[in-house]
């Protein structure tokens, strides 16, 4: 029965594509949101042994011979990692001035109660302050040219402002004319970063980022749509699902071939 435990390995890794894929679908209407995607692995005893300790007997074979399977019996699938596709989503207008949609590789800067994070998702709002929030209610950084100063300080407050145009750079302009900008950062290795819920990000190596020269621009009175293809996805879920259930039933004939040796033993 130590047989069975390779293909569970790979049901096991096919629920977890399902399980991802699951989730770009249902996150297909979230602004800002970047699918996600796995990588698999293939255990191999053999690899690891070496080829030196892989013995053909120069014997007469019998069936059991025939059956040497040089520890592919112990083979089994995982799941290696996952990894984000931070590919462009689509901008849509909304008219609403505090919805704001970068295009390019940038991220909006924000401060969480667990420290700075990043973002693609632009939908604004004004917090009991004035501060400029995220619809989770967390404080939007302004851009600042001093390292040292500290986020509370960079928070961006609009309570006095009857009009709110945003530039292209991310400059914020109200009838008192400009009163700063909004940080957007850029990364050396999108890879790096840690997705977390609510369309969040971390990075934890502060030389993976730069705020300087960015191509990145801001487009105030859009959104920017997820990058998740809705069809593409419930394809890919489809045919994972097919491969759960081919799986399924290798499992099941396993099953049935130790049920039936262990009657005919009985026999005996």
């Amino acid at each position: 029965m130590k047989n069975i435990w390779v293909p569970l390995s790979g049901q096991i890794a096919q629920q977890r594509k399902v399980d991802t894929i699951a989730n770009n679908i249902a996150n297909a209407n979230t602004a800002g949101f970047k699918k996600d995607r796995l990588t698999f692995k293939e255990h191999l005893s053999a690899l690891n042994k070496g080829l030196d300790d892989i013995d053909i007997p120069r014997k007469d074979w019998s069936p059991d011979d025939m059956y040497r399977t040089q520890g592919g019996q112990n083979a089994y699938v995982k799941v290696d990692g996952s990894y984000t596709i931070f590919e462009q989503g689509q901008l849509r207008p909304t008219k609403n001035p505090l919805d704001i949609a970068l295009f390019g590789k940038g991220f909006f800067e924000v401060l969480t109660p667990t420290g700075i994070r990043y973002t693609r998702k632009g939908t604004f709002s004004l917090d009991k302050q004035g501060h400029l929030t995220t619809n989770a209610g967390y404080k939007v950084l302004g851009k600042s040219d001093d390292p040292n100063i500290k986020p509370e300080d960079r928070f961006i407050s609009l309570s006095n402002a009857n009009k709110v145009s945003i530039s292209k750079s991310g400059d914020i302009f109200t009838q008192e004319g400009l009163i700063g900008g909004l940080s957007v950062v850029e990364f050396n290795d999108h890879q790096a970063l840690k997705k977390e819920g609510g369309s969040l990000f971390y990075n934890d190596n502060k030389d993976n980022t730069f705020k300087q020269d960015i191509t990145t621009t801001v487009n105030q009175g859009f959104l920017e749509g997820s990058n998740v293809n809705a069809v593409q996805e419930m394809s890919e879920l489809i045919k994972a699902h097919r491969h759960f259930d081919n799986i399924q039933k290798a499992i099941k004939t396993y099953d049935d071939i130790s049920g039936k040796a262990v009657n005919d033993i009985a026999r005996f």
